[in-house]
């Protein structure tokens, strides 16, 4: 195992463990669990293993650990709304360098929770790129934007399912697609149409999960595509900087 693989390994073994704890915490709070996985949601922190993943790569790549937000003061001007949170920023010298979303879903109900990942998804890409265009984020040069998304293999998410179409046919690649295959689809046009610089898109079940185990199905959504593309773009503008005597 590569030592990249082995630290993805690492938060996926971390975002089941974080899930089943805040689970566990949920129980023995209220003598009894949230209904489905409402307790694991609403718990939180489950992705932080990824983020200080990304986060500690851009370090290495040269990029300062003081100019990497999460949590904390990671709001951005929108052009459709006041602010909008990302899950990770980079911001250096004023100038705003990247921005990712992370987000999972986990069942039962993969069909409502895929057509809300999907809506804020591209509302949010559209809202920032407006933004950008109307020069919200000052004289950034354009910045790179990424996403990420771990969805749980299981039966539903990974059977067949049927689309209504009362007026129109749907495109070919969503007939009869599970709804791994829709977020496949979904994430590689995300990047094809501009909107996102790069996507990582994950499958990972919450057995073997536990033990850092996960799938990726297509190669243009790996991680390895994802971290190249965004430490290119760090690499590069930290050679700048330097350059310029970091002023």
């Amino acid at each position: 195992m590569s030592d990249l693989e082995s630290r993805v390994s690492s938060a996926v073994r971390q975002f089941w463990k974080t899930r089943q704890q805040q689970e566990r915490k949920q129980g023995a709070a209220s003598g009894k669990r949230d209904q489905g996985s409402r307790s694991a949601v609403t718990g939180g922190a489950q992705l932080d293993g990824f983020i200080k993943l990304v986060s500690d790569l851009l370090i290495e790549s040269g990029i300062p650990d003081g100019t990497i937000f999460r949590r904390k003061h990671v709001e951005l001007p929108g052009f459709f709304r006041p602010t909008k949170e990302w899950d990770l920023l980079v911001v250096v010298e004023g100038h705003l360098l990247a921005s990712i979303e992370f987000k999972s879903q986990v069942g039962p109900s993969f069909g409502n929770n895929y057509n809300n990942r999907t809506e804020e998804a591209l509302g949010s890409a559209t809202d920032l790129w407006t933004a950008y265009r109307e020069g919200a984020f000052r004289k950034s040069p354009r910045p790179w934007l990424g996403y990420f998304m771990l969805l749980e293999e299981a039966p539903r998410s990974t059977s067949p399912v049927a689309v209504s179409e009362p007026h129109f046919p749907v495109f070919e690649e969503f007939r009869e697609a599970s709804y791994a295959k829709r977020y496949e689809v979904f994430c590689q046009k995300l990047v094809r149409e501009r909107l996102y610089d790069a996507a990582w898109f994950l499958l990972s079940d919450s057995v073997t999960g536990l033990k850092g185990k996960f799938r990726e199905p297509s190669p243009e959504l790996s991680f390895g595509n994802f971290i190249a593309s965004l430490t290119g773009r760090a690499i590069a503008y930290a050679k700048l900087r330097a350059q310029r005597g970091g002023r």
